[in-house]
C-alpha cells in the first residue's frame, strides 16, 4: 500500500494514445493487481481489452485512476465512498454540459431571431 505521506508527485502523462497496465501502474503509483481490482469496483474504469485480454488504458482512464487514488489514499475515502463521489461528480458534469448546450442553443436562436427581425 502507498504511504500517504510519501511522494505525492506523479510523473507527467505522456502524449500516447494507449498505455499498458505496467505503464499505468508506474504513472499512477499503484500496483497492477490494484488496477484490476478497481476495474471491478468502479464502473467508470473500462480499459480497452485486446488480444489475450490485454488491457490498454487511455489518457482519460489514467486521469480517472489518479482521481481514485487520491480519493482513497489521500482523502481517506472508502471504496464505496469514492465510487459514490465519482458518480455524483459525473452526474454534475453531465448536468452542467446539458445546461451549456441549452444555453448555447438559446444564444443561437436569439441571434437568428435578431437577424430575422432586422430584415
Amino acid at each position: 500500500m502507498l504511504d500517504p505521506g510519501g511522494n505525492l508527485q506523479l510523473p507527467e502523462i505522456p502524449g500516447k494514445r494507449y498505455f499498458t497496465i505496467g505503464e499505468v501502474s508506474d504513472l499512477c503509483g499503484v500496483k497492477p493487481h490494484v488496477l484490476r481490482y478497481w476495474e471491478q469496483e468502479f464502473p467508470q474504469l473500462k480499459p480497452v481489452k485486446r488480444r489475450g485480454n490485454r488491457r490498454y488504458y487511455q489518457r482519460h482512464d489514467v486521469i480517472l485512476i489518479r482521481q481514485i487514488r487520491e480519493l482513497l489514499y489521500i482523502d481517506g475515502f472508502t471504496i464505496s465512498g469514492a465510487r459514490n463521489k465519482l458518480s455524483s461528480e459525473h452526474a454534475i458534469d453531465g448536468e452542467m454540459d446539458r445546461e451549456q448546450v441549452v444555453q448555447s442553443l438559446i444564444d443561437d436562436l436569439e441571434a437568428v431571431l435578431e437577424l430575422l427581425e432586422s430584415r
